[in-house]
């Protein structure tokens, strides 16, 4: 018997939705069977999780789950029928008997109704079903393709192939579901859904935080201090952004609009200033720098001095 949902995640049964997700999401990055290779303990853990997460994490199971109509790992619960339910209807010669016995042919017709007689079949002659296991799948793509939303095409261990669509703006470690791509069904239960969890690769010049994405960008000396206009990369092209005079190195500047979309929102590029001398100093550098200091000396180290 599958062990408590809510108990393999760690929540209690007044966990709201997103309580839920965060629990699931926390344990199935921990165990995953690619972060833990050979390790079957943690393999069986996930597949645990990923179980629990399949009846709780949806809304109309967990609310079967919590009523008792389905069990821990999705299946029906057997309606409960009893002696007296029967005794008193059109079943009830089956628990008579001349000897005032329950007749043991008449249990046999009663589990056969409730259990199925031959082939999965039930009452009725309906076979029995249930829902497919579903599949979980690890897929990695590139950072710019996680932003901008792209297709791909995974490779199944028995060889066959499932499209997948990356929606724009996928979050490292997110994951997707495929309904109706996992693992078939019995009987006429429908197929389980396929689980693909995303990682991001990481880009050499961008960085994301939240819905913003982060670059840093070089600067000479001369652009700090008269300021200018210098080209700067972003997720949708090359821009031009203006550098004010007197720029420092970690100053931030912020392009509107040019980070992630999402749903509702649309994130800001974040362009951090890097100062960056030339790499060989010259005799005419060294002696503006001596003559300028004789007249234009400050001390940029003042504050730290005055708080230590």
């Amino acid at each position: 018997m599958a062990d408590d949902p809510y108990s393999v995640l760690g929540v209690t049964k007044t966990a709201t939705a997103d309580e839920i997700s965060k629990a699931y999401r926390k344990l199935a990055k921990k165990l995953h069977p690619d972060l833990n290779p050979g390790d079957k303990g943690a393999e069986e853990k996930f597949k645990k999780v990923t179980a629990a997460y399949d009846i709780i994490g949806d809304e109309k199971k967990r609310a079967r789950y919590d009523k008792g109509e389905i069990d821990a790992s999705g299946q029906e619960r057997p309606e409960q029928r009893y002696y007296r339910e029967y005794a008193g209807g059109e079943d009830a010669a089956r628990y008579r008997s001349t000897a005032g016995f329950e007749d043991i042919g008449g249990f046999n017709d009663l589990f056969g109704d409730l259990f199925g007689r031959g082939g999965g079949r039930g009452r009725g002659g309906a076979r029995f079903s249930m829902r497919g296991q579903d599949a979980q799948y690890r897929l990695e793509v590139d950072f710019l393709d996680a932003v901008r939303g792209t297709k791909t095409r995974i490779t199944l261990p028995d060889g066959e192939t499932l499209d997948v669509t990356i929606p724009a703006g996928v979050s490292d470690g997110q994951v997707l579901r495929l309904k109706g791509k996992g693992h078939p069904g019995f009987g006429e239960g429908e197929p389980g859904d396929a689980l693909v969890e995303v990682s991001v690769k990481p880009h050499a010049v961008f960085k994301r935080e939240g819905d913003d994405i982060i670059v840093e960008v070089p600067i000479t000396f001369d652009e700090a201090v008269l300021g200018g206009k210098v080209e700067v990369p972003t997720i949708g092209g090359r821009v031009f952004a203006t550098i004010p005079p007197g720029s420092n190195t970690g100053q931030t500047l912020r392009l509107k609009g040019r980070g992630i979309k999402s749903k509702s929102t649309t994130g800001d590029q974040l362009v951090k200033l890097n100062v960056v001398m030339p790499e060989r100093i010259d005799e005419e550098l060294k002696r503006f720098a001596e003559d300028w200091r004789k007249s234009h000396g400050y001390d940029p180290r003042r504050k730290l001095k005055e708080q230590a």
